[in-house]
């Protein structure tokens, strides 16, 4: 009876143990959301895939990572970060994305970004900036 409970309980923490990491392997890059609230064009195309679908304001275009680095840097210059707080995340295994807020010193921004394949080589597909009410 008491290696039945020992059994269980193992068996429950084990289950929640693995959940917890794999949800915390899911996550969002912590340099991503750091490069979007220092304004650090450089850090941020570091996470970009050699081809980027990005969107600002109302420009939308497909992009080389070269170019879209050069696109943000100008984005940061004319619009300095002051803060960054990412709202919602979510997606699976190879396909996450997160929702933010970037209040910079010329107004607020609604950012989306796309990220795709695994863990250790997950990369920015799409990225969008766009004006936001809050």
């Amino acid at each position: 009876m008491k290696n039945k409970k020992f059994l269980q309980s193992s068996w429950i923490f084990f289950i929640v143990f693995t959940g917890s990491v794999f949800a915390q392997n899911q996550g969002i890059p912590e340099q991503i959301p750091l490069a979007i609230r220092t304004g650090d064009a450089k850090m941020l195309a570091a996470h970009f895939h050699e081809v980027i679908e990005l969107v600002i304001l109302s420009k939308e275009d497909m992009y080389s990572k070269e170019q879209a680095e050069k696109i943000i840097r100008d984005f940061f210059t004319k619009n300095q970060p002051t803060q960054f707080t990412i709202k919602h995340q979510g997606g699976k295994l190879k396909s996450r994305y997160a929702i933010g807020q970037l209040t910079t010193r010329s107004g607020n921004y609604r950012v989306y970004f796309l990220l795709k394949g695994n863990d250790d080589k997950a990369l920015i597909h799409q990225l969008r900036f766009e004006p936001s009410h809050e």
